[in-house]
């Protein structure tokens, strides 16, 4: 596909790509390191991101159960459209990791930028529609007339906050595709560490010298304090895309040129992102399950999911990296690397699951009450935490082999795997286990609903890429060629 204003030759392109670090080149080398070398890096940039959540559930917590609750009711929603925009990211990472593996330096470019302008359209729409739709929508989830007021002072702000959540999502997911981790990582901890500071600020309220005066704004601090942070997330983000990477061209494409390389990247973006948010509305119908039994209930799984979702870090880092990897290599028709480099992930998936099974049943009681607003609420969570701890391999399994698929252009596949997770067992298990059960039945339900998906989805992740190995078949992702 062409830049409108290219006029370099290949040999130019070719020259750009191998200027790259040896470190960058994912089709190389030993995949172990690679597999190491990103991951680290994103694990403690995506326990930044996630620290953010764990903060302001401990400081919405210390204002009572009804800001708790109405902040365990905003998780899913929120989930779901960074989700979305992660999808996009999934999308941009796919088309440009595979054209890096390829050696097509303006296809990477043209798929990168406008990844970016997709990613705009995309904000202003979903923004506006869910800025309207703050209480029917929280009403459908479940909550009451005390709650929604909470609601609306945290989501109004949220979705303000918008352009700087989803775009920087999309442009460290390019970034990354070129093999570079470490800045989208920096770029994640200095986010992660402004808002830390600041969710206490605002919700608590603060003054400097008597001259500034920042009342207190309980639950609307805290998203006063996340929309500053993203704003560094917006600008460092796109620096290092445009400046660092040079990754974005700066120019207006064609129209033709846009809808052709916009279509690419939505063909793999529309199943990714409709996969990523199949989670969350399936916590959103478990949360509504479990409203029945109260807003104790609700809080604790909230603090247990927030829980969960922060020992999740190390596969979620995986699920992040595994598809620069599996993409270069798949541009680049190295079909066994693809292969070997899952069978790894799902090793790992293994150890993390089995140390975080071990650090839960001894620590659970001691982390809950940090974040519940009482002891009832810490002894929900602690139970849920002991039920589901072994289970997590599963989901790790699921996101990994997502993401992979997702990296190899097969989308629709890895929307099938949280269909698969979340609609055939996790939320039907979790409602037929609430008609006759205590919550306690619930949690079971998940559990099994982790384990049986992920097996399910990694012997088919298996077979699939067996048969692709042996067949030796050729990648057939590119658009054509106008260069």
């Amino acid at each position: 596909m062409p830049s409108s204003s290219s006029t370099s030759s290949k040999d130019t392109q070719q020259s750009e790509h191998s200027s790259n670090s040896d470190e960058q080149d994912l089709t190389q080398g030993s995949l172990i390191k690679h597999i190491f070398r990103l991951a680290l890096p994103m694990i403690f940039g995506i326990m930044a991101v996630f620290s953010v959540s764990i903060v302001d559930t401990y400081f919405v917590g210390q204002l009572g159960t009804m800001p708790l609750a109405a902040l365990s009711f905003t998780f899913p929603v929120t989930m779901a459209i960074a989700s979305l925009a992660s999808g996009l990211g999934a999308g941009a990472s796919s088309m440009v990791s595979r054209a890096t593996g390829a050696d097509e330096a303006d296809d990477a470019k043209r798929y990168a930028t406008d990844s970016l302008l997709l990613a705009t359209v995309f904000v202003i729409i979903i923004s506006a529609l869910g800025y309207a739709t703050i209480t029917p929508l929280f009403t459908l989830l479940g909550a009451d007339e005390n709650i929604l007021p909470l609601i609306r002072d945290y989501m109004e702000v949220w979705y303000i906050s918008m352009p700087f959540l989803v775009i920087p999502i999309v442009a460290n997911a390019i970034i990354r595709s070129l093999g570079n981790a470490l800045w989208p990582s920096i770029i994640m901890f200095i986010t992660a560490l402004i808002n830390v500071i600041l969710t206490p600020l605002f919700i608590n309220g603060f003054a400097i010298n008597g001259y500034f005066d920042i009342p207190a704004m309980e639950i609307r601090g805290a998203a006063v304090a996340t929309t500053i942070a993203r704003i560094s997330t917006f600008v460092l983000a796109l620096y290092v895309a445009i400046y660092r990477e040079k990754i974005v061209l700066l120019c207006r494409p064609s129209l033709a040129v846009f809808v052709k390389s916009a279509k690419s990247v939505l063909q793999i973006a529309l199943p990714a992102g409709a996969g990523s948010i199949v989670n969350p509305i399936g916590i959103g119908i478990v949360t509504a399950v479990l409203a029945a039994y109260g807003a104790q209930t609700v809080a604790a799984f909230g603090v247990a999911t927030r829980i969960e979702s922060f020992a999740c870090i190390p596969m979620l880092a995986l699920s992040a990296v595994v598809g620069p990897i599996v993409g270069q290599n798949w541009g680049a028709g190295q079909t066994k690397r693809v292969l070997r480099t899952l069978q790894f992930c799902y090793l790992l998936c293994i150890v993390w699951t089995l140390m975080l099974a071990l650090v839960f049943y001894l620590f659970a009681e001691n982390l809950t009450i940090i974040l519940a607003s009482n002891q009832e609420v810490a002894d929900i969570s602690t139970q849920y935490l002991y039920v589901v701890a072994l289970s997590l391999v599963g989901f790790g399994w699921i996101i990994v082999s997502s993401a992979a698929f997702n990296a190899l252009g097969r989308s629709i596949s890895g929307l099938s795997f949280y269909i698969v997770r979340s609609f055939i067992f996790y939320v039907p298990l979790s409602v037929l286990a609430s008609l006759w059960a205590e919550s306690e039945w619930v949690f079971i339900a998940i559990a099994v609903s982790n384990l049986g998906a992920g097996i399910l989805v990694a012997s088919y992740a298996m077979f699939w890429l067996k048969k692709a190995k042996r067949n030796d078949t050729e990648p057939n992702w590119r658009l054509q060629s106008e260069h």
